[in-house]
């Protein structure tokens, strides 16, 4: 057996994704491998099909029970013998477990990193052949990374144990160049082959919003999509429980997860999502890791994330069948404050109070990028890629800043303004309190901090209390000003912003601050603003925005669709488990009778066919004999 007949006779695909082929190619060649590629480009099968075709057994450390019992699901049902130890199991069922990996049983384990120095693995490990381990959500060992856990640092431990070192391989979605240079040299890969196939996932549509209304808003955007599987996610279990109820109330179909919930709880809402009973899932954070639920159509973050690396892996679990999905994230200023509670409550036991304090303050600054995110009006698909090191266009023409008519604005004069305003008051002073001072506003903060008495009172009293906002905004952006942590939040000017002072204060033959310079970008600040328009009807989406893929045989995909929950609620199993959307897509489209015509559809392969293909191509056949259609 080849890469290529596991790739299809296991797994259904005829072809490799990018990236996974050299991958796979690394692995069975002996090579440790570090992998980095968004949600859904098919990480998994990076070391799956190298584990069936290396001769011993193959363990997969993985952070979440979810995600493990998810994936082992999946082998299970493509006939490949796999087995998850953790937490979720009885010590019987454990004993059980590893005495049938004993017996060669197995070519895949999952176990939680907690397991893997226990005295009953590490027996296991000693009786047989372990020929790969393969780290998933590898960035969990860094404490760069968003989700660091000090338990996977016994990873190390763990293969330093073993008689023989085995291959081994990473593989993680999100991770910045300190992040990635973490992995390799805290888990001592040898050599490894770094592969990075990109973060862009184009089928993804990005929006943030500012509603008034968050409730009415997010109501609006479900009566739109209704019968679609989406994921809603909040900041706190408080939200979930207040909106879940709202959503209940009006008619939707929703559950709901958080860590609050009984175990048996948060198992059975989580199922019902899988299943399809219940569509929508409002949720914290606690859920999503590992759960490749295929249709899921999008992502709405109803409080804003604390960190881009965490908006991006949740917003990714949308559209992993490859179709269109859309991430729109729901702004408010409290997000802020929320997020930075929750920050100052992080306590790790296994750090020492100065690794602590460090990791706060990493915390700190990825919020303030995620912010940033949140009123940049450039291309929000590319501040995202350059977060994470990938430089593109500034356009990728499916976001909303994309789709959105922009005016250049200089505001230097204003801005000089503001940064001078700040220098004189020794930042000293918030957001509020210096567009107070610069719009003229005479109230008791501002008398009391005397700003009424600073030079720059009152300079900028023509524009709007909204427009000095914007600017104030647009300085944190492009790093004019920084905002302190904390409570109560001060600006203070960057070494940029100093620069740009200083150049502002030079002589020059006019009174204007810039006006006759020829200065570079650095020095002529410029404002993106949507065009004003004249009033007309609303349409809920741009009209360039990219739709759910055509079928040519609709009524025929709803069909199938039916079909896979009624075999699903049987073998009970996910209905993604049986065939993807994609896959019937692609049946309802070119009408597969035949095997041969069968395992020619993306997501079909031997065993799948050998489980479902005939039924599924039954119900075809008879779609097209009621219809009297013929290929």
């Amino acid at each position: 057996m080849d890469k290529y007949s596991v790739l299809k006779e296991t797994f259904g695909y005829t072809t490799f994704r990018e990236g996974q082929e050299e991958l796979v190619d690394a692995i069975v060649s002996g090579r440790d491998v570090l992998g980095i590629m968004p949600t859904g480009a098919g990480k998994s099968l990076c070391f799956q099909i190298p584990a069936l075709l290396l001769p011993g057994i193959t363990i997969v450390v993985s952070p979440l029970i979810s995600l493990m019992k998810d994936q082992v699901a999946s082998l299970n049902a493509a006939g490949v013998h796999a087995a998850f130890i953790n937490s979720s199991l009885s010590e019987n069922q454990c004993r059980k477990a590893l005495d049938y990996a004993r017996e060669g049983r197995y070519k895949i384990i999952y176990v939680a990193p907690e397991r893997l120095m226990t005295e009953a693995f590490l027996s296991l490990a000693g009786a047989v052949e372990i020929s790969m381990v393969a780290v998933d959500e590898a960035h969990c060992i860094s404490q760069w990374g968003q989700d660091f856990r000090p338990s996977y640092q016994k990873i190390v431990d763990f293969v330093d144990a073993l008689p023989t070192r085995p291959v081994l391989s990473a593989f993680t979605a999100t991770a910045t160049r300190a992040v990635k240079e973490d992995i390799q040299c805290i888990l001592g890969l040898e050599q490894p082959l770094v592969t990075v196939t990109g973060y862009d996932r184009k089928n993804l549509y990005f929006s943030v919003e500012k509603p008034k209304d968050k409730q009415q808003e997010l109501l609006k955007y479900l009566m739109g999509n209704k019968g679609k599987s989406g994921i809603i996610y909040c900041n706190t279990r408080k939200t979930v429980e207040e909106l879940h109820e709202a959503l209940v109330r009006s008619g939707y179909p929703a559950t709901r997860y958080h860590a609050g919930l009984s175990d048996l709880e948060r198992k059975q809402n989580q199922e019902d999502f899988i299943y399809d009973r219940s569509p929508i899932m409002v949720a914290t954070n606690a859920f999503g890791m590992g759960i490749d639920k295929s249709n899921v159509r999008y992502v709405l973050h109803y409080n804003m994330p604390k960190d881009v690396e965490s908006y991006y892996q949740e917003a990714g679990r949308a559209g992993r069948d490859g179709e269109p999905a859309e991430c729109i994230l729901y702004y408010a200023a409290k997000d802020v404050k929320i997020n930075e509670f929750l920050i100052q409550q992080q306590e790790n036991a296994e750090l020492e109070r100065e690794e602590q304090e460090l990791l706060r303050e990493r915390n700190y600054e990825r919020l303030r990028k995620m912010t940033f995110y949140c009123f940049t009006n450039e291309c929000l698909r590319d501040y995202i890629l350059r977060y994470f090191g990938e430089y593109g266009s500034n356009y990728c023409g499916n976001c909303k800043n994309c789709l959105t008519e922009f005016q250049d604005v200089d505001v230097t004069e204003e801005a000089a303004v503001l940064l001078e305003l700040v220098r004189s008051s020794r930042e000293r002073y918030g957001i509020q309190a210096i567009t107070d001072a610069a719009h003229g506003t005479v109230n008791d903060k501002v008398r009391r901090f005397g700003l009424d008495q600073n030079p720059g009172f009152g300079k900028l009293k023509e524009r709007t209390v909204v427009r000095i906002r914007q600017i104030l905004n647009d300085l944190l952006v492009k790093d004019y000003l920084s905002l302190t942590p904390g409570d109560y939040p001060v600006l203070k000017l960057t070494d940029r912003g100093r620069r740009f002072l200083a150049l502002s204060r030079e002589p020059d033959e006019t009174n204007s601050v810039m006006a006759g310079r020829n200065a570079t970008d650095e020095y002529r600040i410029i404002l993106k603003l949507p065009k004003e328009r004249e009033k007309e009807p609303r349409k809920d989406k741009p009209e360039k925005r990219k739709e759910t893929a055509e079928v040519k045989y609709p009524q025929l995909f709803e069909l199938l669709r039916q079909k896979r929950y009624q075999m699903a609620q049987e073998a009970h199993v996910p209905p993604y488990i049986i065939f993807s959307d994609k896959t019937l897509r692609e049946m309802s489209t070119y009408l597969p009778q035949t095997e041969k015509e069968m395992l020619s559809i993306n997501g079909v392969g031997t065993r799948k066919y050998e489980q479902y293909g005939e039924e599924f191509a039954d119900s075809i056949r008879e779609f097209m004999r009621d219809n009297q259609i013929s290929k």
